[in-house]
């Protein structure tokens, strides 16, 4: 134990009772967790078969159970580790017989929700994106056991999101097949009705571990409660500032009022930070400090003194991209691996840009999260067939995505060829001369169309044809903000502008597709590569040098965050991002994406208003040192006159 700080050997030593261990980045939580369960095997003398330890992925589980088997003889060994699901799962195989055929393939779970939105005969453009979260939907109800009639949908009608959840339900039920939020919540059902069982259980694991608990949701924690009883000896690892899965169901408020659900539980700090400068743990303290509900803590940085964090200001993305490659490859010149570094950002979008850069200086690179390619978004695709019409294309595959995209109330039968027949289509409706306008209206603006450059020829459609109206119409039915859509716009005319023709804006996009795809078969060989992740995907790894891309309003914080615990979140989020950093971070953003203007992040303000704080604080003491901080800030930040 001489190798530990005083609170890891405090939660170490631990033996009966609940003890929430708080873990802040780089605190050695794993190792702590492996260490408690040696302890109890080796000196209290604990059966290793009674002792469970549950993680949130299968890849901590086998980490955390290899760095076991190290420390331990043979006959230690079972000790169990998983995680939630394949606990969970193994309670019901020995229950009702459940094998891993009745886990349902997640392609099913979409094929038997795409054939309920089809009997529905709904049209959805963005189909991948609607199912997902109609099941996210579905795992939120089950989760959070919400009753059906008392749900409001986020994605369709209510009528509509009840027929689809009941048609899944019921296919599932005949086929005896069941999902991954079905395991916690038969588990939770089982333990609850059958006594014997539950006393079963809490009788094979009598010690209970659990890691990231600051992820844990509703379902999983009550399940929790009933196997931990009556003797409580539950032992939860975790950082409430770290908790960014709340789209998920976790639940921070959980470990927040843990003690509360056990008032003899102690607690422990680990709040040693082995991994960060002092310059990078001061910074993120600086902005995780105004999130009100939270633990109190202070992090003390063991990293030692390092380069003061730099936060830099553009004038548009392409010069934060070009910086962004500057550096990368002075890091490179310095002796650095490629996979030394990360860029993190918020959501999968954002390294369109970086990412064509990235190609151009043939510098290799590894993307954690898959990045959507834009010319294959559903309203692309709808620009694309108008374009396609406008180069002289008769197809009806080019016409029919695009017939009534605005509205013009036309029939699919009135194009009952391969090819498009004007004339046909004009008969169809010779009766309604007000339809006939329409289509000689539609004629009309493919012609104005085959006479305009790209950027010309979308801005024609959004404003004159009045797809920006469509776009609106959709919105609604979809119950998505709008502005969501109308980004998606604004990049493809970004995109544009650099062509003359179309034919050379579709060359480009087909070569922008190939590489991506070789890209894509490449990622596996890539051993040393710049690393490019979401924050989300950025969490439980470290770097020695990160660059946050995109700190801005309506980035980071997403504009989708209203609510004070979407904003908490999302300050979390940022925090996690900035505690990957082991020597040096780096937070950059634009003032202009496209032709919107952006407004810094409010949390680099943040981080501004307590290191002002603090250098006030300097100033009294010593005017001549006040000055000399303000200087270094300017040089080393950038934080100063540029914003």
């Amino acid at each position: 134990m001489s190798s530990f700080t005083k609170s890891q050997s405090i939660a170490v030593r631990h033996t009966d009772g609940p003890l929430l261990v708080l873990a802040g980045p780089g605190s050695g939580k794993t190792t702590v967790v492996t260490k408690r369960v040696q302890y109890l095997v080796q000196d209290v003398g604990i059966p290793a078969s009674s002792i469970l330890v549950i993680t949130f992925t299968k890849a901590a589980a086998t980490e955390m159970k290899e760095r076991y088997l190290k420390l331990m003889a043979e006959e230690y060994t079972t000790v169990s580790f998983g995680t939630f699901h394949a606990v969970f799962f193994g309670i019901l195989k020995l229950s009702y017989g459940f094998r891993a055929e009745n886990i349902i393939r997640e392609e099913v779970r979409y094929q038997y929700l795409k054939e309920a939105t089809e009997r529905l005969h709904l049209e959805i453009e963005d189909e991948s994106e609607f199912l997902s979260g109609i099941l996210a939907e579905i795992s939120l109800i089950k989760n959070e056991r919400i009753s059906l009639e008392h749900y409001f949908s986020k994605n369709c009608s209510e009528e509509i999101f009840r027929k689809i959840y009941e048609e899944y339900e019921e296919r599932k039920k005949n086929a005896r097949l069941l999902d991954f939020d079905d395991m916690l919540l038969y588990t939770w059902e089982l333990l609850s009705q059958r006594a014997d069982i539950l006393s079963a259980w809490q009788k094979k694991y009598q010690y209970i571990l659990v890691d990231e608990f600051q992820d844990i949701n509703q379902l999983q924690y009550d399940i929790l409660k009933l196997l931990a009883a009556p003797e409580n000896n539950l032992f939860i690892v975790g950082d409430d500032d770290q908790s960014i899965y709340r789209f998920r169901g976790a639940k921070p408020e959980i470990m927040l009022n843990f003690q509360k659900d056990y008032p003899a539980a102690n607690q422990v700090l680990l709040n040693d930070n082995f991994r960060s400068t002092k310059q990078i743990v001061e910074a993120a303290g600086h902005v995780i400090v105004h999130n009100k509900e939270r633990f109190a803590k202070e992090i003390q940085a063991r990293g030692g003194d390092g380069a003061e964090v730099k936060v830099l200001a553009f004038e548009e993305q392409q010069e934060e991209c070009l910086y962004l490659i500057k550096e990368l490859q002075r890091l490179q010149k310095k002796g650095a691996k490629w996979s030394d570094v990360a860029v993190i950002y918020r959501t999968n979008t954002q390294p369109r840009s970086l990412v064509q850069k990235l190609m151009e200086y043939h510098i290799p690179f590894r993307v954690r999260d898959t990045m959507p390619n834009l010319f294959e978004h559903w309203i692309a695709q709808n620009l694309f067939c108008y374009l396609r019409l406008a180069m002289g294309s008769i197809e009806r595959k080019d016409l029919l995505p695009v017939l009534n995209r605005p509205n013009r109330y036309l029939k699919r039968e009135c194009v009952d060829d391969a090819k498009i027949s004007w004339e046909h289509m004009l008969m169809y409706y010779e009766d309604k001369p007000y339809v006939c306008e329409r289509i000689e209206k539609l004629q009309y603006d493919i012609k104005m169309l085959g006479r305009m450059g790209p950027y010309a020829a979308v801005s024609y459609l959004r404003k004159v044809v009045g797809y920006d109206e469509y776009i609106k119409e959709y919105a609604r039915f979809r119950r998505i903000k709008e502005e969501e859509l109308f980004e998606v716009l604004e990049e493809l005319m970004e995109s544009a502008k650099a062509y003359r023709t179309y034919t050379e804006w579709f060359a480009y996009m087909d070569i922008y597709k190939e590489e991506m795809e070789r890209i894509s078969r490449q990622q596996r060989e890539i051993v040393d590569g710049v690393q490019l992740t979401t924050m989300h995907s950025s969490k439980g790894l470290e770097y020695a040098y990160v660059y946050i891309l995109d700190a801005a309003e309506g980035i980071t914080p997403y504009k989708k965050a209203v609510l004070e615990a979407d904003l908490e979140e999302e300050r979390r989020m940022f925090y996690v991002a900035m505690t990957r950093a082991k020597k040096e971070l780096t937070i950059c953003y634009a003032k202009k994406t496209g032709s919107k203007e952006m407004k810094v992040s409010r949390f680099l303000q943040e981080m501004q208003d307590l290191e002002e704080t603090k250098n006030e604080k300097t100033r009294r003491r010593n005017p001549l040192e006040k000055e000399m901080a303000r200087l270094k800030i300017r040089q080393t930040t950038g934080l100063s006159e540029r914003w």
